[in-house]
């Protein structure tokens, strides 16, 4: 074991452990959640793609207080269905657009969402937007014993130079800014790949030199990318809330993949924390490991002081969620890490690192897009 990695090996023990004590004490126990079934219409032929687009991997937005509370108000199921029809990229260039119903249910309409709280909140006048938080919390995974192992293994890189995440066999979940800048795709599209790390030691480097180089890739070519319409309102509207899609690769991958949750209240995560893992560009071509606890969340988003620099964008943001029928903490995806948001709430900027949150009404459309049957589409 290097120098290196004998303090990672430690916080890594410390993130296994303490769940594990965690499990000790009495479970959460939060109510069922009810998750819609989205009943998809037939897709309608659009024009090919332009790939006019440039990616923007340093992805932030400002809001006011208009704009963060426009969560609490509930949407009327037109403006949401709108949102939810979904856009589907083929790797020929050709697109389609599939317009959604929800499912009629008594509890859907005018069901209330979660108020976010500043009560929390630290004020920061100014700050040089670098999106690191006092001291740097990241640590780069290193070695077979770690890129290999889950959770670090669902990791992926995006050929545009983001991140995603393992979520089925053939899907990878990620950042819609990663490959639609909101009005039309990024260049980098147009042959859209998905990269598996390959450690040296797997590609026959010898033991002793391993650690001193860097993975190599294996690159897969996508299939189909689908975007929601919640995303594709134009650069002037963008919003963080809607920032994901989904791509499927042309063939299945061997690894394990880490499955979707509803996200939870952060008081239902263990220790209230998220982690991602990303590829950061400040640390190119290595793995990069933080975890930190939820600061406030709204409806649509988690926002956090998790360390990260543009790269990490598309991260699978997961949390310990307890799960009734294996009577355990299981790590399980609750958002894509989106970017950096300023928020100017009474006179004053705060800032922070946001991830897209998984709503039910997200989880029945990403679920449908991997299995491509509503009815499979059920919260665990």
């Amino acid at each position: 074991m290097t120098p290196r990695e004998s303090p990672l090996l430690t916080h890594l023990l410390l993130q296994l452990l303490l769940p594990l004590a965690l499990s000790l004490l009495h479970p959460p126990h939060p109510a069922p959640v009810h998750v819609p079934a989205l009943v998809p219409h037939a897709p309608t032929p659009l024009e090919r793609s332009r790939f006019s687009a440039r990616t923007q991997l340093d992805f932030t937005t400002h809001c006011n207080s208009s704009c963060f509370h426009r969560g609490e108000q509930v949407e009327q199921r037109a403006q949401l269905t709108d949102k939810l029809a979904f856009e589907t990229l083929y790797a020929d260039g050709s697109r389609t657009l599939t317009t959604v119903d929800v499912e009629a249910d008594e509890g859907f309409e005018g069901r209330p969402v979660p108020q976010p709280s500043l009560r929390k909140v630290k004020l920061r006048r100014r700050r040089v937007r670098r999106q690191i938080y006092g001291a740097d919390g990241r640590f780069n995974i290193q070695g077979d014993n770690f890129l290999l192992d889950y959770p670090f293994s669902t990791a992926v890189r995006i050929s545009t130079g983001c991140t995603g995440v393992l979520v089925s066999q053939q899907h990878v979940l990620t950042a819609a800014h990663c490959v639609h800048d909101g009005k039309d795709y990024v260049n980098g599209a147009r042959k859209l790949r998905v990269g598996f790390l390959i450690p040296p030691s797997v590609n026959g480097t010898k033991t002793d030199l391993s650690s001193a180089k860097k993975p190599l890739v294996r690159w897969v070519r996508v299939k189909r990318t689908r975007v929601p319409k919640g995303w594709l309102q134009g650069p002037q509207e963008v919003s963080m809330d809607f920032d994901y899609a989904l791509l499927e690769l042309r063939w299945p991958h061997r690894r394990p993949f880490m499955r979707l949750s509803v996200a939870p209240s952060s008081d239902d995560l263990a220790g209230k924390r998220v982690h991602f893992s990303g590829f950061d560009s400040d640390r190119s071509g290595e793995l990069v490991y933080r975890f930190c606890p939820v600061e406030e969340e709204s409806s649509d988003l988690i926002y956090q002081h998790c360390d990260a620099r543009p790269g990490a964008s598309g991260s699978g943001v997961y949390g310990r969620v307890w799960d009734n029928s294996l009577e355990r903490w299981e790590r399980k995806v609750i958002g894509i890490f989106s970017g950096h948001q300023w928020l100017e709430i009474d006179g004053e900027n705060r800032d922070y690192n946001v991830a897209v949150r998984i709503t039910p009404l997200k989880f029945a459309q990403i679920c449908y897009w991997v299995h491509g049957n509503r009815l499979d589409c059920v919260q665990d």
